[in-house]
């Protein structure tokens, strides 16, 4: 039954890639998720040292903001995932358990439009390569007998996801912009721009990498703004942060 279900899922995803005229990526495993299980969004996450790293896939705006929101706050479904290598399921974000658990994430994700939040580990033995991620507009859990396609998808976007960062950027998304297994040339540029910010606070406040990046996160959502839009005026040099957080913004 395992390896029939497993047949019927990636037979779904070769279509979908063959409708779009290329092979099968992270996104069309995005894509079919939100169709077989009747959601509104789907995104992938890659990971690194034990948390979500960078956003890899995703299927909409809102998508992208939760799992952007998730990396800024550095909590979410996400984390939980790749803590506990297991599903995370909140069928309603609206009730105590989901609130108590990611207090910060929860609400500003019910204020994009999410009411339910689904989450495998992409896993192969021991590595933790990311995270699948998916969101309902309403509450609910996911259709009977879904979940064995959700672990069937996760593994399909595991071994799809190692498979790009091992090729790097191989294929084209019909505009000639290069892109990774799937990824969007606007998020290539967001995680480009977020790591080179990144780099140029290690430098600037000389503190190690992890610090510099919590920085840029304790930015964001102090002032209430997207990650890559607070990385992107850091490059550009219309941002400058300070050793002194109080002066942050200042020239």
């Amino acid at each position: 039954m395992t390896e029939r279900r497993a047949e019927v899922v990636w037979g779904r995803l070769a279509e979908h890639a063959a409708a779009a005229g290329r092979r099968v990526s992270v996104a069309d495993v995005c894509a079919v998720a939100v169709q077989s299980a009747q959601l509104t969004g789907a995104w992938v996450t890659a990971a690194r040292d034990g948390g979500p790293d960078f956003v890899l896939c995703v299927t909409d705006p809102v998508s992208e903001r939760l799992a952007e929101l998730q990396l800024m706050l550095g909590e979410g479904p996400c984390y939980d995932v790749l803590a506990s290598v297991a599903p995370v399921l909140a069928a309603d974000l609206d009730n105590e358990e989901a609130s108590r658990r990611w207090p910060g994430f929860t609400s500003q994700a019910r204020q994009l439009g999410a009411a339910a939040i689904f989450a495998f580990p992409l896993t192969i033995g021991a590595i933790r390569a990311g995270v699948l991620g998916m969101f309902r507009s309403s509450p609910g859990p996911l259709p009977t007998g879904w979940l064995g396609d959700g672990l069937v998808l996760a593994d399909a976007a595991t071994v799809l996801l190692l498979d790009g960062l091992h090729d790097g950027a191989d294929g084209a998304d019909g505009t000639g912009e290069p892109v990774l297994n799937g990824q969007s040339p606007d998020l290539v540029l967001h995680r480009a721009e977020i790591d080179q910010a990144t780099g140029m606070l290690t430098v600037q406040l000389d503190i190690p990498a992890g610090a510099a990046f919590a920085r840029l996160r304790a930015y964001a959502y102090a002032h209430d703004r997207r990650l890559a839009d607070v990385a992107r005026d850091i490059v550009a040099r219309r941002l400058r942060l300070h050793k002194e957080p109080e002066r942050d913004g200042a020239p």
